[in-house]
């Protein structure tokens, strides 16, 4: 396709040009949580808006890399750490993004105008063959689509691109009503990179399906080796049947973008005052802060005290009463006492501390 074309068509998916990535820190860029850890069963754990999800007999662990196809910036590198060498039908390995439902409306699924994805990423591995991603259209009716792809070269990065169409296996389930995808804050689409699947998972190749279909049954088992390794960079997910160069975001955006589903307070061992908020009840102060998350958020509070007049502290023992609206997150945290209504308090870190909001899909 020449230029103008590829560019005409992107003027016509109605993508706004430098926002067309569904994807959020395709580039593994904002790690907020840990740049290490060891897979569970769909948890975030490490790079931002990137889960890992894990049920076989095996163990693998994520971290970041500088290994990257560019030779700048960060990859995500997984780690086989026990193995597995035969997966159960019902067990399964694989690492999932998921896409807020109101971000996608451009997509128009569940209309005769729905739009066609591509989906382009680089990728490393010593274990090659053929491996599967999915695309699962959650909100709703769930329908799902595996498609394979071949890791050719161990130890080289590789370009993929796969190009995913409304009625692929022609079939017509992302154009009946039933897939719309409602305006809202809610599960809209989840991309997977398929390590393992188990039977009970194995579908078709590049056909939509109203069954559980994540992968095939051609995708090598990743997990049959302690040797075995998984690098991903540059995730894109766009609309057209064009994979166009990677959109490359500065920190501080993909940051915002990130801390809409996550956002904490970290601190090693320096004493500091971090909110101001102020006394509701002897045992209770309310604090806010200006973060715009996608939904009232898990918060999650390990070694903060509220700081009091005279400098006094006492231990936060539960947070609760915990507000969202589009622009402001309130929460109260409650102690054992010795607080005065109405006066101004601290949230402070005496030592080793962190303040977690988790608003994940």
């Amino acid at each position: 396709m020449s230029k103008a074309a590829e560019l005409a068509a992107l003027i016509g998916s109605g993508q706004a040009q430098g926002n067309k990535n569904f994807v959020i820190n395709g580039d593994m860029q904002c790690w907020q949580r840990a740049t290490a850890a060891t897979a569970a069963s769909n948890t975030y754990s490490t790079v931002d808006r990137w889960a890992l999800s894990e049920s076989t007999d095996g163990a693998y662990t994520s971290e970041r890399s500088t290994d990257t196809p560019t030779g700048t910036g960060y990859s995500l590198k997984l780690q086989v750490t026990t193995a597995d060498t035969s997966i159960a039908a019902a067990q399964y390995s694989y690492i999932l993004h998921e896409i807020e439902a109101q971000n996608l409306q451009s997509l128009q699924y569940g209309t005769s105008s729905a739009k066609t994805l591509t989906l382009s990423f680089w990728v490393k591995s010593n274990k090659t063959g053929t491996y599967t991603i999915d695309l699962v259209k959650r909100d709703s009716t769930a329908y799902f689509i595996p498609v394979e792809y071949t890791i050719s070269s161990a130890n080289t990065w590789e370009k993929k691109t796969i190009t995913i169409t409304p009625t692929a296996g022609s079939t017509s389930f992302i154009t009946a009503s039933a897939a719309a995808i409602a305006n809202d804050n809610g599960h809209g689409i989840q991309l997977g990179f398929g390590l393992a699947w188990g039977s009970n998972y194995h579908g078709t190749s590049n056909t939509w399906s109203a069954s559980s279909h994540y992968g095939t049954s051609n995708q090598v088992n990743w997990m049959d080796s302690t040797d075995n390794n998984f690098y991903l960079a540059q995730v894109q997910l766009e609309i057209g049947d064009v994979a166009t160069p990677f959109e490359h975001e500065d920190f501080a955006t993909t940051l915002a973008k990130c801390s809409r589903y996550y956002t904490d307070i970290v601190r090693a061992d320096n004493q500091t005052a971090h909110l101001v908020g102020y006394v509701q009840a002897t045992t209770v102060a309310r604090f806010g802060f200006h973060v715009p998350m996608r939904a009232s958020p898990t918060i999650t509070e390990t070694n903060f005290n509220v700081l009091y007049a005279g400098g006094s502290e006492e231990a936060i023992t539960s947070v609760d009463d915990i507000f969202q609206d589009n622009q402001f997150l309130s929460f109260r945290a409650v102690v054992s006492g010795n607080l005065t209504v109405g006066q101004a308090v601290a949230l402070y870190s005496a030592g080793a501390a962190s303040f977690a909001f988790d608003a994940e899909l």
